[in-house]
């Protein structure tokens, strides 16, 4: 069997482990060839390719972004595109195509797969926002980032008496924000699914610097205040009809300077936040998932996702992951509530 192998969407720590396991069990235990399609979609849309064997992947397990790179195309807004992943892969001989990707990639790979497309796929997201499975590989080195982002902020905040912004990513799913936030010590934590009270923040911020403390703020890129709307970047929209976010840090921030008078400033973490080296917790997670990949593709189980359910890899259908976005729980954001301006 000849498999196809791509990555779609933002770069995410872990990629490259996915990519490396999965070649490495096909190739090793059921000896299937491997070939990448490179830029996501696009690969198979216009059939580029790159080789995939033992050698490729060899040394690539601690790299950060993707051997096979990227990219954000949607074949079904392109005019025949699905037409052209068929005849590409009857030209190249592949049966078969391993998807890593998040909500937009692996939704693709759903429709392929009921348009008669052999896929199975693998998700990645620094948002850990599919559902059906625990954590999604990436989320980790995430979290990691920001917290050490927030760690090395609180001394500035602290030398020069300041309240600090730090916009962490998250669209519609605040877990990286409210993760980094309780794990750097952040008074005051925003995120997408419980809109703030710009007031309430304010009013937090001016008991601390009152009383002579600094203060950490960490907001999700996509969290509204009541009565607001999201912090648009600009009036752009992807393949995906997703719109650019950023500038509610600075919102906030120039809020809280208005509102008490403190010495404020804003950071955005942007994609600090997914490049670099991928954790221990993400590289083995992500090694799991592109074992059972090839698995699944041998087993000629198709339409299926892997999933870290527990402790456990498992197989489910790929719209499970993408039906329903998975967000935070209101009760687990009253964990971080309880440090708000203390």
């Amino acid at each position: 069997m000849r498999i196809g192998v791509l990555t779609g969407g933002g770069d995410c720590p872990g990629l490259n482990a996915v990519i490396r396991a999965a070649v490495r069990k096909g190739t090793k235990e059921y000896g299937h060839e491997f070939v990448g399609f490179r830029y996501g979609w696009r690969g198979p849309i216009e059939g580029i390719t790159q080789p995939l064997d033992w050698d490729t992947v060899e040394g690539i397990l601690d790299k950060g972004g993707t051997i096979l790179h990227s990219s954000r195309t949607n074949p079904y807004k392109m005019e025949g595109a699905v037409e052209a992943i068929k005849k590409n892969m009857a030209d190249l001989g592949v049966d078969a195509l391993i998807a890593i990707g998040g909500e937009d990639t692996l939704g693709v790979a759903t429709k392929l797969t009921a348009d008669g497309v052999n896929c199975v796929g693998v998700p990645k997201t620094i948002d850990n926002d599919l559902s059906g499975t625990d954590y999604t590989f990436g989320f980790d080195t995430a979290v990691n980032i920001a917290t050490e982002a927030i760690d090395r902020l609180w001394t500035t905040a602290e030398s020069h008496d300041r309240c600090i912004v730090v916009e962490v990513m998250g669209r519609h799913a605040g877990w990286m924000t409210l993760h980094a936030g309780i794990a750097g010590g952040a008074n005051v934590v925003l995120i997408p699914e419980v809109e703030f009270d710009m007031q309430r923040v304010s009013d937090f911020v001016k008991d601390r610097m009152d009383a002579g403390k600094s203060t950490i703020v960490a907001v999700s890129e996509g969290a509204i205040a009541k009565g607001g709307e999201m912090q648009l970047k600009d009036g752009e929209v992807d393949a995906f009809g997703h719109v650019k976010l950023g500038g509610v840090g600075d919102w906030v921030a120039d809020e809280i300077k208005k509102r008490t008078g403190s010495e404020t400033r804003a950071i955005v973490l942007g994609h600090l936040q997914r490049g670099g080296t991928p954790t221990a917790f993400d590289r083995v997670l992500a090694t799991r998932l592109g074992l059972e990949a090839a698995a699944a593709v041998n087993d000629g189980d198709f339409g299926k996702m892997m999933a870290l359910q527990g402790t456990n890899i498992v197989r489910i259908p790929i719209h499970e992951g993408t039906d329903v976005l998975k967000v935070v729980p209101v009760e687990r954001y009253r964990d971080a509530e309880v440090f708000f301006g203390v």
